[in-house]
């Protein structure tokens, strides 16, 4: 999903910077689970449910078990709560995977611990994929993570019972998202303790980092082909405040970027100065982004971009799409972002 969930072509204000997700192709058939992998008795709806959301109340009645997933990382809380969507929006911003299936490596993980089969992937190019969605035949959608609009809900809501967002589109905190998908499930204990069990994960993985005491950091979106404006997502954004649960500060213009009710901001380059306080950049990209930064006349001006403080995610990969946070991307990613952002962060001492 890429800002729209990677996520961002700043193009379209929302979508862009809120996940990037290009499009793979809807699977003709379901893949089979391996067929050594004894699945468990899937899950159901225990009794009716009903949850409150931004787009209206929804009912979840008893007995529901076939989940959809629409928008990004809910199907990952589905997984880690038992239950194996039947379909799913595509998460990759590219075929990267090692099948082309359109889910990355972690949520992969998850269908192969429940041995379930693969689930069908929605085509996500032209919006919301209603038909593959209804062919899909589900009890329940879940996009407690999206940018569904309200018709995308009242067309969805005919399908299936469906879960939107609490608040505003793509800007659902990742606990958040997982509690709300967990409630439309049922599972509301269990939500809450996944919750705490990836709090404990993230304290435990820096509790030995000193490198981010008192630094500041936040996540950038930056086009290579034009350096002459780059974008800060703000403190609300899931980027910039996981950099925030592992323990970093975030700096003033990203605090002031979430003040204003936006989710993030441009930063023309003969302005750099207003970065001035970011010790770490963290950004989709390469070794080439880093060395085009540090090369430009303005840029270069900022004391993290001369230490070469600056954290590149790949583009469109797994690791790039690790970093907008769900309940199976948090475990997969953990160790191998606090290590590089710990690198990058001892640079700026």
């Amino acid at each position: 999903m890429s800002v729209r969930p990677l996520f961002a072509t700043l193009a379209v204000a929302g979508t862009v910077l809120a996940l990037a997700s290009c499009a793979s192709d809807t699977a003709a058939e379901t893949p089979q689970a391996d067929s050594t992998c004894t699945p468990a008795e899937a899950p159901t709806v225990e009794s009716d449910v009903t949850v409150e959301h931004a787009l209206g109340t929804t009912t979840i009645p008893a007995g529901a078990s076939r989940v959809a997933s629409v928008g990004w990382g809910n199907q990952d809380v589905a997984l880690a709560l038992g239950f194996a969507p039947v379909g799913a929006d595509d998460q990759t911003w590219s075929m990267t995977g090692d099948d082309g299936l359109g889910l990355y490596d972690w949520t992969l993980d998850g269908y192969a611990a429940l041995c379930a089969d693969e689930p069908v992937i929605f085509d996500t190019t032209d919006g919301v994929d209603f038909e593959a969605i209804a062919d899909a035949a589900p009890d329940v959608i879940l996009a407690a993570y999206s940018g569904l609009t309200e018709d995308d809900y009242a067309t969805l809501s005919k399908i299936a019972p469906t879960v939107a967002y609490p608040d505003i589109p793509w800007y659902t905190p990742w606990r958040e998202a997982i509690q709300l998908d967990a409630d439309a499930l049922g599972k509301s204990a269990e939500g809450e303790a996944l919750v705490a069990d990836l709090d404990t994960q993230i304290a435990d993985a820096s509790a030995d980092i000193t490198s981010f005491e008192g630094k500041k950091a936040a996540f950038f979106y930056v086009n290579p082909a034009d350096l002459s404006t780059i974008s800060i997502y703000a403190t609300g954004d899931s980027r910039t405040a996981f950099l925030g649960d592992l323990g970093f500060d975030a700096p003033q213009f990203a605090v002031d970027t979430s003040e204003s009710g936006a989710f993030y901001a441009d930063i023309a380059a003969e302005n750099a100065d207003i970065l001035s306080d970011v010790d770490v950049f963290v950004m989709y990209g390469d070794d080439d982004l880093v060395k085009a930064f540090q090369a430009d006349p303005l840029w270069s001006t900022l004391d993290a971009v001369k230490n070469g403080a600056i954290v590149t995610m790949g583009s469109g990969d797994a690791l790039s799409g690790s970093v907008t946070p769900t309940a199976l991307s948090i475990p997969w990613m953990l160790d191998t972002y606090v290590g590089m952002l710990d690198d990058a962060a001892s640079l700026a001492e």
